[in-house]
């Protein structure tokens, strides 16, 4: 993966360590967001709603302990701002 980033952003120091995906649709996205997250035993926090006038984030129903944990932190720091 990396080598491909550095080919389209030579001058990148990002390039190949993306954190941070965008997805076409929801049902995407949560399918590869679960997928990735209960397969790599991962910490994962999101999804992240951005633009609204308030601090809202989304849980589903499926969300174990630490994903509300970090939810509710990210809401936190998101209502300083």
């Amino acid at each position: 993966m990396e080598d491909v980033a550095r080919s389209k952003a030579p001058n990148s120091p990002v390039a190949g360590k993306a954190t941070v995906f965008v997805f076409p649709d929801l049902n995407t996205g949560n399918t590869t967001y679960k997928a990735v997250q209960r397969s790599a035993d991962l910490v994962s926090i999101g999804p992240m709603l951005q633009g609204m006038r308030k601090p809202v984030n989304d849980l589903s129903r499926g969300a174990l302990v630490d994903d509300i944990v970090y939810t509710i932190a990210l809401t936190a720091i998101q209502a300083t701002q």
